[in-house]
């Protein structure tokens, strides 16, 4: 059971604050079915059919010297987000996002929810990049139908040149997106209000440190999981329990509904 005394103190600070930054992770979109991370149908969980790590079956290098392999799991990453939609608590983001025009979100996931829930796409930082438009690797044309490619053989081919094609995704050994960086470090720079972390059990710096700075300047973190994680001692709030019931909770509080 959340705590409500704390639901409460936590939409209090969301009311007042006008910079807000929320941080997203798989932990989001659970509940519209989509497994964690270290879910993904046991994806995650040892090693692959071939017998190596997924991580280096879905790596870049992978990418360019066996393309097939590496669209295999690319496939199954692609057939569970389309599958799958936008649940209230990424409506619940887009609305918070809707009322306050500096509230931004960083998110981890790949599945472009945010976007179809709403979120203004000049607010959202996908830091990871997103599934779709593929595109060509040879000669850059873009490509709309990964559900029409994810039921044809693998890898997808360009129609106009026949090179493969590959997704905006940041692939395992390859470099975060410099924009969405850039991004993310000018609203730094501006300093938020209020930061807060969904779903993500993620230490990487780009998670830790608007969190850590935020606080340093006397601003408010809170997070929303179900277990504890690594960056539940740096929160002034910590609101166990999943998404979709606290955001729920949370935004009723916001918006008196």
């Amino acid at each position: 059971m959340v705590d409500q005394q704390l639901i409460a103190q936590a939409a209090a600070v969301l009311r007042r604050a006008q910079r807000i930054l929320i941080i997203t992770g798989a932990g989001l979109s659970a509940d519209s079915g989509l497994p964690t991370y270290r879910g993904l149908g046991g994806l995650y969980n040892g090693v692959t059919a071939e017998g190596i790590p997924i991580e280096q079956a879905l790596s870049g290098p992978m990418l360019q010297r066996n393309p097939a392999l590496c669209w295999k799991y690319l496939a199954q990453l692609g057939t569970a987000c389309l599958g799958a939609r936008p649940n209230a608590a990424h409506e619940a983001i887009a609305r918070l996002q809707q009322a306050k025009p500096d509230c931004w979100v960083l998110t981890q996931n790949i599945d472009g929810y945010h976007r179809a829930a709403g979120s203004p796409v000049q607010r959202l930082i996908e830091i990871h990049g997103q599934l779709s438009p593929l595109y060509c690797q040879s000669c850059g044309a873009v490509s709309d139908a990964l559900q029409e490619h994810l039921q044809q053989p693998l890898p997808p081919l360009c129609r106009v040149c026949s090179g493969i094609l590959r997704p905006p995704v940041v692939l395992f050994e390859e470099l975060l997106p410099e924009p969405a960086l850039e991004t993310l470090y000018k609203q730094m720079a501006l300093g938020f209000d209020a930061v807060l972390v969904i779903g993500t059990t993620a230490s990487f710096p780009y998670i830790h440190e608007p969190v850590l700075r935020t606080r340093a300047s006397g601003g408010f973190t809170i997070e929303i999981n179900p277990v504890p994680t690594e960056l539940s001692g740096d929160m002034d709030i910590y609101l166990r329990g999943r998404a979709l019931e606290v955001m729920g909770k949370l935004t009723s509080h916001i918006f008196f509904d």
